[in-house]
């Protein structure tokens, strides 16, 4: 719970501490709080337990851990039932990502081979523009 606490912050807070309550007061003030800690938790996993009872036993194995979406795509991408494995294997990105690039350099030597230049004032051609019917603004 506290792991990013470094050991000048845990000093920090033990000087505060003291300072805020007194020596006399510290013990009771840390009974205090250990036994609130202490009913939290127990609150927490009578909750767990409850809320598993109502489920039904088809989610007897249910974690609440897998409700963050990090550990449910984990855990599911590791799921042997779904085929994801084969489906992750099979997709190859270099390859795809190679096609692409040969694709793009062939395009771009075709166009340096037509002078280095691309027109860019050109139009491309639309497929099918000569059997479309002319346009009349007057008609519209």
């Amino acid at each position: 719970m506290f792991n990013d606490i470094g050991p000048l912050e845990l000093a920090t807070i033990i000087v505060l501490a003291v300072l805020v309550f007194g020596p006399d007061k510290l013990p009771k003030v840390i009974q205090d709080v250990m036994r609130t800690v202490r009913k939290i938790r127990e609150f927490s996993e009578s909750a767990k337990q409850d809320i598993r009872q109502e489920l039904g036993p088809e989610f007897k194995d249910f974690e609440f851990e897998d409700l963050n979406p990090k550990t449910f795509i984990r855990k599911q991408m590791d799921n042997e039932d779904l085929g994801l494995k084969e489906i992750r294997n099979g997709f190859d990105l270099k390859k795809e990502m190679a096609e692409v690039t040969d694709a793009v350099h062939s395009r771009a030597q075709e166009s340096s081979s037509s002078g280095g230049r691309i027109d860019m004032t050109k139009k491309p051609e639309e497929p099918g523009k000569e059997d479309r019917p002319p346009f009349d603004a007057d008609a519209t």
